[in-house]
C-alpha cells in the first residue's frame, strides 16, 4: 500500500488482523506489478519506435509460454465448492490491490480510524484520459478501493450497493494528491463520503453505500489455498 515505487512487499507489510478475503499476493508479483506499471508509462511516453520495444515483445511471447505452463489451466477463481487445483487462487482484493495488480491505482493510507481515514495517491500516465488528466473511470475504481479497504480495516464492511461520483475540477496526473474518507455505520448500511484534494481544493468526491456486515460474517466464502 504505497504510492512510491519500492513499496514494502505485501508478505511483510503490516495489515489488520481481519483476514480471510483470499490469498496474499506473492512478493514477486508485487515487484513485477511495480515494474510493469513503470514500463507501461514509458511505452505510452515514447516519441518514436525503439528497438528495445521489439526485443521486449519477443521476450514477452517467450515468457508467456513459460508462465502458462506453470499457471492453472482454468482461469476461474478457486472459491466456494470449487477448490480444485485446476483453478487459480483468488488474491485478497480487500487490501492494496494496486500493490500487486498494475491495472489498479496505487495508494497509501496515512491514518485509519473507524469514523475517518486519509491518505495519498499518485496517478501515473497509464491512467490518462484528457491530456495530462486522470480518466474519470479510474477515479471511480480508486474511490471504491480506498473506501472498501477502510471498511474492511475497521471491521464492518460489505458489498457495494451504490457509488456516486461528483467531478469538480480536473484531476492531474503524476501529482501527489490527498484523499479523505468520512464514514458512519447504521444497522443495515455503511455510508462513506470521500474526497480527493490538491492543496486543499476538492477535485472530486464520492458517496458509497455498502451493506453493513459484522466482521464474523464477512468471510463466509471459502477461498482456496495455494497447493
Amino acid at each position: 500500500m504505497a504510492v512510491h515505487e519500492g513499496n514494502p512487499d505485501p508478505e511483510t507489510h503490516a495489515r489488520p488482523e481481519l483476514r480471510g478475503f483470499g490469498e496474499k499476493p506473492l512478493a514477486q508479483t508485487a515487484r513485477a506489478a511495480a515494474s510493469l506499471r513503470r514500463l507501461s508509462a514509458l511505452l505510452l511516453s515514447l516519441e518514436h519506435e525503439h528497438d528495445v520495444v521489439d526485443e521486449m515483445v519477443a521476450r514477452f511471447e517467450e515468457w508467456e509460454q513459460v508462465l502458462a505452463a506453470s499457471a492453472p489451466p482454468d482461469p476461474r477463481p478457486r472459491v466456494g465448492a470449487h477448490q480444485g487445483s485446476e483453478r487459480r487462487v483468488y488474491l485478497d482484493h480487500a487490501f492494496d490491490i494496486g500493490s500487486f495488480n498494475p491495472h489498479f491505482p496505487e495508494y497509501e493510507f496515512l491514518d485509519i480510524e473507524p469514523g475517518n481515514a486519509s491518505g495519498i495517491v499518485n496517478f501515473p500516465v497509464t491512467y490518462e484520459g484528457p491530456p495530462g488528466l486522470v480518466h474519470g473511470g479510474f477515479l471511480g475504481v480508486f474511490f471504491d478501493c480506498v473506501i472498501q479497504q477502510h471498511n474492511c480495516s475497521v471491521g464492518v464492511a460489505g458489498k457495494t450497493r451504490m457509488l456516486g461520483i461528483r467531478y469538480r475540477r480536473p484531476t492531474p496526473l503524476s501529482t501527489v494528491l490527498d484523499f479523505h474518507i468520512d464514514r458512519r455505520v447504521t444497522e443495515r448500511e455503511v455510508l462513506s463520503e470521500a474526497r480527493l484534494e490538491l492543496d486543499g481544493q476538492v477535485l472530486c468526491s464520492a458517496e458509497l453505500d455498502s451493506v453493513a456486515t459484522p466482521a464474523d460474517r464477512l468471510t463466509t466464502t471459502a477461498y482456496g489455498r495455494r497447493r
